[in-house]
């Protein structure tokens, strides 16, 4: 028996002469390995932030409170002053019901209610922007690029009035018409560049769930 017969059923199989092919993978597509999606790299912040990414700030940055008490301090003043305007509106109203009633001039009636609604009207306003004060303030917290914009337009115009007041204080002379415009130059320009900055910016653009 010889074990090198081909033919016999007890002898050793032939050694191939060449080992099999390895099986071959299936292609895959960019961004697959192995037939899964690949994920993206954890940033440390949460999903929806990319590799590298800052986390917006939790907290208020400090220019924008700042900015925000401010808008509460204008507020206080514009209300005080709201209610001052209407005191003399009513006074002037009663003054003039007075002397026309003493004296029955038309012209004088007409007048003296005149000057009365006009100040009437400039109390009302005052409260108006002592309402858009205080809702931009409590708006910080939540608002976003909306209360932003409205907030740097109100610094603005409250800065371009105060600097117009504080040259007619300093024509005037009076240390006293100087000192008030001049917080409010310096109050505007706080609330418009708070905003504006990169902190702030990027508090009004932070993401809310």
């Amino acid at each position: 028996m010889s074990y090198g017969d081909p033919n016999n059923p007890y002898g050793q199989p032939p050694r191939p002469s060449q080992p099999p092919p390895p099986p071959q993978q299936p292609p895959t597509a960019p961004g697959y390995t192995y037939g899964y999606p690949q994920q993206q790299p954890y940033s440390g912040y949460g999903y929806g932030y990319p590799a590298g990414a800052t986390m917006p700030a939790q907290t208020m940055p400090g220019l924008l409170m700042t900015a925000r008490v401010f808008l509460f301090i204008i507020s206080a003043t514009q209300i005080l002053g709201g209610l001052a305007w209407l005191y003399f509106g009513a006074f002037v109203s009663d003054v003039t019901d007075d002397a026309t009633s003493a004296v029955p001039l038309r012209s004088l009636d007409d007048a003296g209610h005149a000057a009365a609604g006009a100040l009437v009207f400039i109390g009302l306003v005052s409260l108006a922007f002592a309402a858009l004060s205080i809702t931009l303030g409590v708006k910080f917290g939540n608002g976003g690029q909306g209360i932003r914009v409205t907030t740097v337009v109100y610094g603005a115009l409250g800065t371009i009035i105060g600097f117009i007041l504080l040259v007619v204080g300093l024509d005037s002379g009076m240390a006293s018409a100087v000192i008030l415009p001049l917080l409010w130059v310096g109050f505007g320009t706080v609330i418009t560049a708070a905003p504006m900055v990169a902190g702030g910016t990027a508090w009004f653009a932070r993401p809310r769930y």
